[in-house]
């Protein structure tokens, strides 16, 4: 790969981050705070919290098996997805790579930064190639993405593939794997210590169940995660959130119940999905959600929404014509959602 300072935009690379009260006196122990303007009052909610989150990340250490120094926590994975454009990508000269159909996020992103995306279709069998995706690249990219398990389809992209490409790529490979504690497949991170130029993504939002504190996370070298740091905002991650988080990383076996449980319904809803007369394919997933090919899927997904049943109608995707993607609920959710589709008529 080229070096990080190479790859860098040189506005980043020379910034002075913002310099927080909070990190001043790191190191020493207060308990007095005359620094930030705060009002004394209503504690604890009157301190700004931890800018670099360290007991949680202390915690995920212990459970992802990442040291603490190699952990950016985001406020939700779009912060995460967000600051490699920031850092990486000159507006209006860069261009990223990513896979098509994936998470919309990447594209928006761009958009937003003003960097040119370019989409690689997938094949009929939601799967790509290393020379596909480094075939799209040219001199001025700088961030190629990867979601694995990939969303919509749910498929794990072939490691061979994604092991290829950031090995032969001089830019950023970036592999998202929100769904990845559904997979069968050991998580990318794993092999973090062999590839300098490898960010990995996940979440708190989907086997954790705590969408609603916004919490993502970036596994990457120090050198990369210290860019991260400069670049985001001081107290991104707030104090309620950084708590909950606490509180839900002290119980790793509940979630690995939750899992169990979803996989068993998983496997049980798509089961039934291919018995459904206006259900034409479901396609494998090795995450919490799958993608059925129905004979009519604008139809089928207002009939639901008729019904108070919500599911995701990916029909204009790209290879997602006339599919929905469902995602794995309770037991009961899951029946009812089953039901109705068994009392539908053509």
């Amino acid at each position: 790969m080229k070096s990080l300072q190479q790859l860098c935009r040189p506005n980043i690379w020379s910034l002075s981050p913002y310099s927080s009260a909070r990190n001043e006196y790191s190191g020493h122990t207060a308990h007095v705070f005359l620094d930030a303007n705060e009002n004394p009052y209503n504690a604890p909610l009157n301190r700004y919290p931890d800018p670099l989150q360290q007991e949680v990340k202390n915690k995920l250490e212990k459970i992802k098996g990442i040291p603490a120094s190699n952990i950016f926590l985001g406020n939700g994975s779009d912060e995460a997805i967000d600051l490699p454009y920031r850092i990486f990508c000159e507006p209006k000269i860069d261009n990223v790579v990513a896979i098509e159909p994936t998470y919309g996020m990447y594209k928006v992103c761009a958009d937003i930064n003003n960097v040119e995306y370019r989409p690689v279709l997938l094949d009929d069998n939601f799967q790509t190639t290393s020379e596909k995706l480094l075939g799209a690249c040219d001199e001025h990219t700088k961030l190629i993405w990867i979601c694995s398990p990939n969303n919509p389809t749910g498929n794990l992209i072939h490691r061979e593939t994604i092991l290829s490409v950031i090995d032969r790529f001089e830019g950023i490979v970036i592999v998202d794997e929100a769904y990845s504690d559904f997979s069968s497949e050991q998580p990318l991170r794993a092999r973090l210590g062999k590839y300098p130029n490898l960010i990995v993504l996940n979440t708190m939002s989907k086997a954790w169940g705590m969408a609603a504190i916004r919490m993502g996370m970036a596994f990457a070298s120090e050198e990369i995660i210290g860019l991260f740091n400069k670049v985001k905002y001081p107290y991104n991650i707030n104090q309620l959130a950084q708590e909950q988080a606490l509180e839900a990383l002290n119980d790793p076996f509940g979630v690995d119940e939750w899992v169990r449980l979803l996989l068993r319904e998983r496997g049980r809803v798509m089961t039934a999905f291919r018995e459904l007369p206006i259900c034409t394919k479901v396609y494998p997933t090795e995450a919490n959600f799958f993608l059925a090919c129905m004979t009519d899927a604008q139809t089928i997904y207002d009939y639901l929404v008729s019904k108070g049943i919500i599911v995701r109608n990916r029909t204009h995707v790209a290879l997602c014509g006339n599919c929905l993607r469902v995602t794995v609920g309770k037991k009961g959710e899951n029946n009812e959602l089953l039901a109705a589709l068994r009392q539908y008529q053509v």
